[in-house]
């Protein structure tokens, strides 16, 4: 099923993002910052990535009921449980 650009634009925003977090930490290591202060930022970008997929497959969801397009509940099902 393809997405239309309205749904994903968002979510690339979201991911550029979580780009940008991730190079502060890979940053932070090769600085020797403190654990804490890595891994919070780490959880931070976990979190984004978690919330981009998410989206991604609400939108997939969407798309079909709007469509009319049968929804595959098994794929369905194995997309939100490859995110958790």
């Amino acid at each position: 099923m393809k997405l239309p650009a309205e749904s994903t634009q968002p979510v690339a925003n979201r991911l550029k993002r979580a780009h940008g977090q991730l190079a502060g930490v890979i940053k932070m290591l090769e600085e020797g910052r403190d654990c804490e202060d890595v891994v919070t930022q780490l959880a931070a970008v976990n979190k984004a990535l978690d919330r981009a997929g998410f989206a991604l497959v609400a939108g997939g969801m969407r798309e079909c009921l709007v469509s009319g397009e049968d929804l595959d509940t098994a794929k369905l099902e194995k997309l939100f449980l490859s995110l958790a």
